[in-house]
C-alpha cells in the first residue's frame, strides 16, 4: 500500500474515534469487533492493510480522547481508572477541562516516545522477548504479590482498643483480598464456561470488566448525588517542561510494561510506574497516566508490526491477525506514520470535544449524566452479549461494589485476568478448574 492512502485510513479511524468519544463505556475493541464482523462487505473499499491502518488510527484516537468521558461521564475502563481519581478532584475544583488537557499532553508525549523508538524496535524488542519469555510466570506472580502487598490500611485510628484498631485496619485490606480472589474465581469460570454467545466471543470479558469497574462507579455517582460546580475553561495548563518530561517518562515505562507483558493492563502498568518514580503531584499523575494509556493501547498494537517479533498483544492485534500479516520494516514505518498523524489530529480535537462535554454535563447535571451512562452501558451489554452478558455483569457488579463500600483498591478486580492466566502459565490451570468442577 502507498504511504498517503495509509495515512488517510488512519485519519478516518481517528475521526471515527472522536465521534464515538461522547458515548460512555463504548470501548474501541467493541467497535473494532463489530467492524470485523461486517468486513466481508467492506473488503472492496478497505483492503487488509488499509484495515490495519484504519484500526491504528482508531485505537490512537481512542487512547488520546477517552479521558473526556472518563472524567466527565465516569464510566471508566480499567486502564483509565486512575485518571478518574485525580480527575474528579479537579472537577470539584472547577478544573475538569485542565485535567483532560494534562492527560492529553501526556498522551501526545506517549505518541512521541513510540515514534522515537521505532528505528530500534526491530532489534530491541525481539531480543527482550527472548530474554524474558522463560521468566514470565514468576514475573506475573511477583507483580501480583506486589499489587496486593502495597495496599495500605485505611483506618481512621478512632477505635479505642488494639483489637478494634486491627479490625479497622484490616477492613480495607480484607476487602481488597476478597475482591481479588472473587474476581479471580469469576475469571477462572469465564475462561472455561462463558455465558456470552460464541458469535461474539471476542467480547467474552466485556460484561465482567464493565461490572467490575464501570457500573459500580456509576451507581455510586447516582446514589451520592454529587453536584459539580461550574467548570473553568483554562487558556493554558500549569506545567513546566521538566515536569512534563518526567510524567511522560514514567507513563511510558508503565505503558511498556503493560504492552509487552501478557495480562499486565494499562492500570497495573501505570500503578507500577507511579510507585517506581515516586509520583506525588496530581499534574504529574495525569500526565503519566495519559502517556501510559497511549503506550499501552497503541504500543501494544505497534508491536504487531515489528519485524522479527509480530507480537499479538492486546485485543486489536489479536483481531487483525487472521486478516493481515505485516511484512518487513515498510509496514512498521507506515504504522508509525499512521499513529503520529492520528495522534496529532486527536490532540487538536481534544479542546473542542472537551468543551462540548462540559456543555453536556452542565445542561444535564452529573447525576443525570451518570443515569444516562448507566442506561447506555446496559443497552450496550444487552445488544452485544445478550441476557447471558447481563447476568455475568450483575455478578461482576456485586464484586466491584466491595471496594466501593469498604474503601479498598478497585484495581484488585484485575484478579479476573491475573489469577486464571498465571495459573495457566504455571501449568496448573486445568487442575484448579477440575477442583471447581469446570
Amino acid at each position: 500500500m502507498l504511504f498517503w492512502p495509509s495515512l488517510g485510513y488512519a485519519l478516518i479511524g481517528a475521526l471515527l474515534a472522536a465521534l464515538l468519544t461522547p458515548i460512555p463505556a463504548l470501548h474501541v475493541y467493541n467497535v473494532a469487533g463489530l467492524l470485523l464482523l461486517a468486513y466481508d462487505g467492506l473488503r472492496p473499499l478497505l483492503p487488509p492493510e488499509g484495515l490495519a491502518m484504519f484500526l491504528m488510527g482508531m485505537v490512537t484516537g481512542y487512547a488520546m480522547l477517552n479521558a473526556i468521558p472518563a472524567v466527565f461521564f465516569t464510566a471508566p475502563d480499567e486502564s483509565v481508572l486512575f485518571v478518574v481519581l485525580p480527575g474528579q478532584k479537579y472537577l470539584l475544583q472547577r478544573r475538569g477541562y485542565e485535567a483532560v488537557l494534562l492527560t492529553g499532553l501526556g498522551g501526545l508525549g506517549g505518541v512521541m516516545v513510540l515514534v522515537a523508538l521505532a528505528p530500534v524496535a526491530s532489534r530491541l524488542f525481539p531480543t527482550l522477548r527472548a530474554i524474558l519469555q522463560p521468566h514470565l510466570p514468576w514475573i506475573l506472580v511477583t507483580i501480583t504479590a506486589y499489587m496486593l502487598l502495597s495496599e495500605w490500611p485505611k483506618g481512621t485510628d478512632r477505635a479505642r482498643t488494639s483489637w478494634g484498631k486491627l479490625a479497622e485496619a484490616w477492613r480495607s485490606l480484607g476487602a481488597g483480598l476478597f475482591t481479588f480472589f472473587l474476581s479471580g474465581l469469576l475469571g477462572i469460570i469465564l475462561f472455561r464456561r462463558n455465558l456470552v454467545p460464541v458469535t461474539v466471543a471476542y467480547q467474552g470479558l466485556l460484561p465482567a470488566f464493565l461490572g467490575l469497574f464501570a457500573i459500580p462507579w456509576l451507581l455510586q455517582n447516582i446514589i451520592t448525588r454529587i453536584e459539580l460546580p461550574p467548570q473553568y475553561v483554562a487558556s493554558s495548563v500549569d506545567i513546566s517542561l521538566p515536569l512534563l518530561l518526567r510524567g511522560v517518562a514514567a507513563g511510558a515505562l508503565g505503558g511498556f510494561l503493560a504492552a509487552f507483558f501478557p495480562v499486565i493492563t494499562g492500570g497495573i502498568g501505570g500503578f507500577l510506574a507511579g510507585h517506581a518514580t515516586a509520583q506525588r503531584d496530581d499534574r504529574l499523575f495525569l500526565l503519566s497516566q495519559g502517556a501510559s494509556r497511549v503506550v499501552y493501547y497503541v504500543g501494544g498494537f505497534l508491536l504487531f508490526f515489528v519485524p522479527g517479533l509480530h507480537l499479538t498483544r492486546g485485543g486489536m492485534a489479536w483481531m487483525v491477525d487472521p486478516l493481515y500479516r505485516p511484512g518487513g520494516p515498510e509496514a512498521l514505518y507506515r504504522a508509525v506514520a499512521a499513529l503520529l498523524a492520528a495522534g496529532l489530529l486527536a490532540f487538536f480535537l481534544l479542546p473542542p470535544l472537551t468543551r462540548l462535554a462540559l456543555g453536556l454535563v452542565g445542561r444535564l447535571g452529573y447525576r443525570t449524566t451518570s443515569v444516562v451512562s448507566l442506561g447506555l452501558v446496559l443497552a450496550l451489554l444487552l445488544g452485544l452479549t445478550g441476557p447471558g452478558g447481563l447476568l455475568v455483569a450483575a455478578v461482576a457488579t456485586g464484586i466491584g461494589l466491595i471496594p466501593v463500600l469498604w474503601g479498598s483498591r478497585r484495581m484488585n478486580g484485575l484478579g479476573l485476568l491475573l489469577i486464571p492466566v498465571t495459573l495457566n502459565m504455571l501449568g496448573v490451570g486445568s487442575r484448579v478448574a477440575g477442583w471447581l468442577g469446570l
